[in-house]
């Protein structure tokens, strides 16, 4: 089946089997959260990006191989309200951005800087520090080398626009200048992007309406 990021509240997870890594899509909690499980293929090691909600859903996507770690992408409580429950059940290391660490309730293994990166077996991600949404929201980058990037933005980024900077003129300028240099900038258009809720996107599809988004200040 072709992968489409499409995924839905109690369906399965969908599927995007590239050279080096397996990345599954599922949907889950009350606000639709999206969260990723990351598998490298050479190794089988895996990584979870957002432990947001249903740790039964979860736990069931991790599988009896469990995984090495958790990213949470910012502070929002609807992001990390499993985490608490996938941590015990695996022992995996958490990791965020260093100026968010401290709003989330389970304690950070790894304090996460702008460059810093991630290892998932053999597979490398690559942490960007975006201000706007929270002080301390990371993106993680996987650049792949048989193909285009793929990038997991939490809700810095979605089809359509940048995440809620509620209506501060300063927070959306600032979120607005990190997604346009560190993403729009740094790779191209068939840059492949996994929001934090709803369809994914790319680079492409969203570059033209930047002005737009300026424009309306959200």
């Amino acid at each position: 089946m072709t992968y489409s990021g499409a995924v839905k509240v109690g369906g399965p997870a969908d599927v995007h089997e590239l050279t080096d890594l397996i990345v599954s899509k599922v949907a889950v909690g009350p606000m639709d959260n999206n969260a990723y499980l990351l598998r490298c293929r050479a190794t089988g090691e895996q990584l979870l990006i957002d432990a947001a909600n249903e740790p039964r859903t979860l736990l069931r996507l991790i599988g009896d191989d469990g995984i090495t770690a958790v990213v949470t992408t910012h502070r929002h409580h609807d992001h990390w309200y499993a985490l608490s429950d996938v941590v015990a059940a695996t022992g995996a290391r958490t990791y965020a951005g260093r100026y968010d660490a401290e709003g989330i309730d389970v304690p950070t293994d790894v304090l996460m800087e702008d460059g810093d990166t991630v290892r998932v077996g053999r597979v490398e991600l690559t942490a960007r520090h975006m201000t706007g949404h929270t002080p301390g929201s990371i993106v993680l980058v996987y650049d792949d080398p048989h193909g285009h990037p793929h990038v997991f933005t939490g809700d810095c980024l979605f089809p359509g626009g940048v995440g809620n900077t509620h209506k501060d003129p300063k927070a959306f300028a600032s979120l607005l200048h990190d997604v346009e240099t560190k993403l729009f900038d740094a790779l191209p258009d068939e840059t492949w992007v996994y929001p934090g809720h709803g369809r994914d996107t790319t680079l492409g599809d969203e570059r033209p309406h930047l002005p737009e988004w300026r424009a309306r200040g959200w």
